[in-house]
């Protein structure tokens, strides 16, 4: 009987994984049950870690802009500014506000005094 050669599927399939594993360190980019093990790993976490950016983003901008508004009203707070803005039918994102509030700090004071005196 003769020597039947295998096909290359298999082999494209494994240099496949490898090359997405490349960058791993020891035996995660060598051997390949670890590296199908690694990579189930690497994808659940960055789909994890996408939402979690998202949620540590607006944390950040929420504590920047509660920051920069206590520091010109004593007793104004973030949560009081969004209220305010809502109310106002202002609708500035949190982003927006937090990159005027690093960038500009005048302009989120006249922002927060427009929208005061016309509730007051």
């Amino acid at each position: 009987m003769t020597r039947i050669r295998r096909g290359y599927i298999a082999r494209r399939r494994r240099n496949k994984i490898r090359l997405f594993a490349s960058s791993f360190r020891g035996a995660h980019s060598r051997l390949t049950r670890t590296i199908t093990q690694q990579k189930i790993r690497a994808l659940i976490s960055s789909h994890r870690d996408r939402d979690k950016k998202k949620r540590d983003f607006r944390r950040l901008w929420i504590t920047r802009i509660n920051a920069v508004i206590r520091n010109k009203v004593v007793s104004y707070s973030y949560s009081r500014l969004i209220n305010d803005l809502y109310k106002s039918q202002l609708l500035l994102n949190r982003k927006i506000l937090a990159q005027i509030a690093i960038l500009n700090r005048n302009c989120l004071y006249m922002i927060s005094n427009e929208i005061l005196d016309p509730l007051e």
